[in-house]
């Protein structure tokens, strides 16, 4: 799996987070950084974002894309979304996460399932903790763990 974020993975808590729960997942998680950059206006600077997040993916994978016009799923949806691509044969499954703007509608519309986690604007950084956390707590539901219900 890979995670493609628009901004810098920078130390502190929350790359210590997103690392353990990454290490703790059944399956290997990549963080994918895509570099903003300073351009005008907002649209051309979304559009350049939306190009270089989609060519840093690998041909053929799977898109979920953060956004929080998303679909909100619960966590048993989320792990069946994830196991139904693994039966179909899906090889890589990525996310994508925005910078301070969100998504180009080029990686939304590229995007197998639009994804909301909620509706409130998060910090970049606690949005690639939570998904790291569910991305872990599907592979747990899946397994039949009881990590779930704690």
């Amino acid at each position: 799996m890979i995670v493609a974020i628009v901004g810098r993975d920078r130390a502190g808590p929350a790359r210590d987070l997103f690392q353990d729960y990454g290490r703790r997942c059944p399956w290997p998680v990549d963080l994918v950084t895509v570099a903003p950059r300073r351009i005008s206006p907002t649209a051309r600077r979304l559009a350049d974002e939306g190009e270089r997040l989609l060519k840093a993916l690998p041909d053929g994978a799977t898109l979920v894309a953060l956004d929080e016009r998303g679909r909100e799923l619960d966590s048993q949806a989320f792990a069946q979304h994830i196991e139904r691509w693994q039966s179909a044969g899906a090889g890589v499954l990525a996310f994508a996460i925005g910078g301070p703007d969100g998504l180009a509608l080029a990686v939304r519309e590229r995007a197998e399932l639009v994804l909301a986690l909620g509706r409130m604007t998060w910090p970049h950084g606690l949005v690639r903790v939570m998904l790291a956390e569910q991305l872990y707590r599907a592979g747990a539901l899946l397994a039949g763990h009881p990590y779930h219900r704690e």
